[in-house]
């Protein structure tokens, strides 16, 4: 079964055919980074103008790069929640009228589910199946989830603030680094000695598999803003170092306990923040202590992209999930619901 998927929940415009859920034929990808950046983030109002522009044109490049036209495809799947609503609703409306001009089917996708199936695509993880254990950790959300199918899942863990990729792009911004923050935080990281700053680990009462990372970003902020009114000087790699540590200390720490408590053998990592080099290795000492698989995407994986939509569509429509002309976008959505 080939699908044609679209993406456009944040500030990316995707496209990609993708066969029986495993297999990407094509993946394209138009970035708004580079504008965003003029502005420390991205604007919700700049995004969705360059959707619509930039939507068509991605579509053709996908299916040219298929060597397919919209005959050759099977269904729709598109992202319908979470992200930003007008972004969302370019994706939807094109996927819309796409499927009413072709007759296809339309498969709606949560965009969480996606990134957890993004590992379904990577070659080397051709056994994985549920049940797994998944952390998702991305810019606006920081989950961890119980898979218990393709289409059945349990948050067991979640922020109760700001997600792990916000935090990263805060601190970063007020260490003074360029949007995207995260990437340009780990590169200085590298850099830096821990132990010449101090940030705090914060935990939830009575839920330890949530996360708070707003009073870890609060730190470094209050850090620098007492230098600066004192004309000190900050050592911005020594305290990215500090930062990364704290940041994907907590993260582990979760992991650990979650899983103990289910007592999963497989453990998923997806979203944008997995792509971290030191996230990553903390994930893979866990799991090799613990005795478990890890399984994460490649970096090209992690990001948002419209394979991962594909992949999870497969599965939803094999569940006999479908969507008719009225299907909406929505900015929050749960993991566990599901289009009706």
């Amino acid at each position: 079964m080939r699908i044609l998927a679209i993406e456009s929940s944040c500030d990316e415009t995707a496209a990609a055919v993708v066969e029986n859920g495993r297999k990407i034929i094509s993946n394209v990808v138009n970035s708004q980074i580079a504008e965003h950046a003029k502005y420390g983030g991205v604007v919700p109002e700049i995004a969705s103008r360059r959707h619509i522009e930039n939507i068509v044109g991605v579509v053709d490049t996908a299916l040219c790069r298929a060597d397919m036209t919209m005959k050759d495809v099977d269904a729709i799947a598109v992202t319908y929640a979470p992200g930003l609503i007008g972004a969302l609703l370019v994706g939807v409306n094109f996927a819309k009228g796409a499927a009413m001009a072709s007759g296809k089917p339309i498969i709606p996708v949560h965009h969480l589910r996606g990134h957890i199936a993004a590992n379904y695509l990577v070659e080397e993880h051709s056994d994985l199946e549920p049940p797994f254990l998944a952390l998702v950790v991305s810019g606006g959300h920081t989950h961890i989830i119980k898979v218990k199918n393709y289409t059945d899942f349990e948050v067991i863990g979640r922020t109760r603030d700001d997600a792990a990729g916000e935090a990263f792009d805060k601190a970063a911004r007020a260490m003074g680094f360029p949007y995207p923050g995260g990437a340009n935080l780990e590169k200085a990281a590298m850099e830096g000695k821990k132990g010449k700053y101090r940030l705090p680990r914060p935990q939830v009462n009575g839920s330890e598999l949530d996360f708070s990372f707003s009073g870890l970003k609060t730190a470094v902020v209050n850090i620098i803003h007492r230098a600066n009114q004192v004309g000190g000087k900050i050592d911005i790699p020594a305290l990215a170092a500090e930062f990364e540590d704290a940041a994907t200390e907590m993260i582990e720490s979760r992991i650990r306990i979650a899983i103990e408590i289910t007592g999963e053998k497989r453990v998923v990592a997806a979203g944008g923040v997995a792509a971290n080099g030191i996230l990553r290795k903390r994930l893979e000492n866990v799991c090799r202590e613990t005795g478990r698989r890890l399984y994460i995407p490649p970096v090209s994986l992690c990001g948002d992209n419209a394979a991962m939509i594909g992949a999870q569509g497969f599965y939803e429509f094999e569940a006999g999930v479908r969507a008719d002309m009225s299907l909406n976008a929505y900015a929050t959505m749960d993991i566990g619901n599901i289009y009706l």
